[in-house]
């Protein structure tokens, strides 16, 4: 099998544990996420992300969940972002249960998809790279996000908020796949 064919099923493995969770806490609380705006999206993206590179930093945590739920979160948020892109916020916060796990399929599979051309280019890079680097990396894409929002979506040269959230969401696969793949 060739590597890239293996990063396919890891990504697949994963992102099944992430929807798994998505779907649970849907089961939960509903689609209550359908009333957050944009900026609020990224900021929860950024707490997580920020909660991450804090416990790198200090090698130490106080509240006993790790970074894993961290990096899962960053991906659910990442998608519930491009499903409220594709939606809007707006007054019928609830979704059927069904249309959002369809929803969450569709931006998974285009994050795949994403990830199989961009990973064929870069010839696997990210295997090479600290937990850290990938931490920083989802910032400052968060940070570009932030920019575009505050500039009401205007972009002069760059990609939108969209291709911003795939590449968290690619991002945060990564650093799932060598927490659960990979020995330190």
């Amino acid at each position: 099998m060739d590597s890239l064919h293996h990063t396919e099923q890891q990504f697949e493995t994963v992102i099944s544990q992430c929807r798994e969770i998505f779907l649970t806490k849907l089961k939960d609380y509903g689609t209550s996420w359908r009333i957050l705006r944009a900026p609020s999206i990224t900021d929860q993206i950024y707490i997580k992300a920020q909660r991450i590179r804090s416990i790198h930093d200090k090698g130490v945590q106080k509240i006993g969940e790790g970074i894993k739920p961290e990096f899962i979160g960053i991906v659910n948020y990442s998608v519930i972002a491009l499903i409220q892109l594709e939606l809007g916020t707006e007054e019928n916060l609830t979704l059927d249960p069904e249309y959002a796990s369809r929803l969450y399929q569709k931006y998974t599979t285009a994050s795949l998809d994403l990830m199989m051309k961009k990973n064929h280019d870069y010839g696997e890079a990210w295997r090479n790279m600290r937990l850290s680097s990938l931490t920083d990396i989802i910032l400052m894409k968060l940070m570009r996000i932030k920019q575009i929002e505050d500039n009401k979506g205007k972009t002069f040269i760059s990609e939108g908020v969209d291709a911003n959230y795939y590449d968290i969401i690619n991002y945060a696969v990564f650093a799932l796949i060598k927490m659960e793949y990979e020995t330190p």
